[in-house]
């Protein structure tokens, strides 16, 4: 969306997020590990430390136990909160809604997502997104949330400040190298002083004509792989050193979409060879996962050579197969917009989120492609559909177990 931007664990293992204070186990059929949290203060924009996890056993759970150091004991997740752990919500306007407010404290939520009409200064953005993070913290799930912006620079900015210059102005400058490095660097600082986590970009797609899709915009480095996967590669590893998760986008590569191709708009099928698109637009994805890049957006775009019925975000094969096995990809994938006119024909609003999920998307993006029209009443229904099919087994709970464990792990340290 413009306007926004697998492999089954083995049973006992543990991925240890620590959070502000307590335990957390997640557990897949009999055997689980529960990992010990360190009860010190939480800091402002900071992730902790990961700890060394211990064995216990539960013979029937096929939830995430949580134990809590000041709480009443372990308590299994229910539906709806392990279905929250996958929800990342929108509203318009300059305040949360109480319904907002509502689901992040009964722990229903894993993020937000900021646009332009939901700012009017980096202050004012900041005392609403404390204002969530207290709520979060005392939720059942006692995290801190995600919260994400389109910080791409250029034209694709949600804040003032950096970014300032385009990617597309980067990659044809002298020294561009320097250039991508210091945007990572001024993007990540100005996202943790307004108080965000996550930035949804870099973009890495390889545009191939002047003037298409992803050109317009002047939101890709170059034509040339090379260049993009390298600037790429460097805005990442600059932003995520401020402590601020960086994002490439789109999977598997938008950039041969044509002018007219617009995913937001509908349907978009890409028909380029395999061997063109492994070399061309997946190739800044194995520099971006080489340099540690944490999450991984997915495009609406349909790719007859890796799936000829589905787009990448609802497709178990581009997603599980392509990302994670074939590129070795382990942190946490993201939906574009979920109200996108190229996946609204492929089922409801919940169908196809639950599609998604079953295809591996750890996170779905509940955004319309106009900001104003947001609501949570989106994500609520998203995470209803997902509450339902995770109590259904629509979703495996191993699936559903390690999408939570990376989406907290991602929360406690972005």
């Amino acid at each position: 969306m413009r306007l926004s931007s697998g492999r089954r664990v083995a049973l006992g293992v543990l991925v240890v997020a620590a959070l502000t204070a307590g335990w957390f186990a997640f557990i897949d059929g009999n055997a689980h590990k529960a990992a010990v949290l360190s009860p010190r203060p939480d800091p402002p924009r900071a992730g902790s430390r990961l700890h060394p996890s211990t064995h216990l056993r539960s013979p029937t759970s096929e939830h995430i136990i949580i134990r809590t150091v000041h709480g009443s004991g372990a308590r299994a997740l229910s539906p709806d909160e392990l279905a929250g752990q996958r929800v990342i919500y929108s509203y318009s306007g300059l305040n949360p809604p109480a319904s907002l407010l509502a689901v992040i404290r009964a722990g229903e939520a894993a993020g937000v997502i900021f646009f332009g009409p939901n700012i009017s200064s980096p202050s004012q953005i900041h005392t609403v997104i404390e204002q969530m993070q207290r709520a979060s913290l005392s939720s059942p799930i006692h995290a801190r949330l995600l919260m994400l912006v389109d910080q791409e620079g250029g034209e694709v900015r949600r804040l003032p400040g950096a970014p300032l210059l385009s990617e597309k102005q980067i990659g044809e400058s002298r020294g561009a190298a320097a250039l991508a490095r210091s945007a990572g660097t001024g993007a990540g600082r100005n996202l943790r002083e307004a108080g965000m986590n996550v930035n949804l970009t870099p973009v890495l797609d390889v545009f191939r004509q002047q003037g298409n899709f992803i050109d317009q915009f002047q939101r890709s480095y170059s034509h040339d792989p090379v260049v993009v996967a390298t600037l790429g590669a460097d805005f990442i590893s600059a932003q995520q050193r401020s402590g601020v998760a960086a994002t490439a986008k789109h999977f598997p590569g938008l950039g041969a979409a044509t002018q007219r191709q617009n995913t937001d708009a509908g349907p978009v099928v890409l028909n380029q060879s395999l061997a063109t698109l492994r070399s061309v637009d997946e190739a800044p994805y194995r520099k971006a996962i080489a340099a540690g890049v944490k999450v991984v957006m997915m495009s609406w775009g349909i790719y007859p050579v890796l799936d000829p019925h589905l787009p990448a975000g609802l497709s178990p094969t581009v997603i599980q197969r392509e990302l994670r096995q074939r590129l070795g990809f382990r942190g946490v994938t993201i939906t574009d917009g979920i109200d996108a006119g190229a996946v609204t024909p492929f089922g409801s609003l919940a169908r196809r989120s639950v599609r998604a999920a079953q295809a591996g998307a750890d996170l779905i993006l509940c955004a319309t492609t106009n900001p104003n029209d947001n609501t949570p009443r989106q994500g609520i229904t998203v995470l209803h559909a997902l509450a339902t099919a995770i109590a259904n087994h629509q979703i495996s709970p191993t699936s559903a177990h390690q999408a939570a464990q990376r989406t907290l792990t991602l929360r406690a340290r972005p």
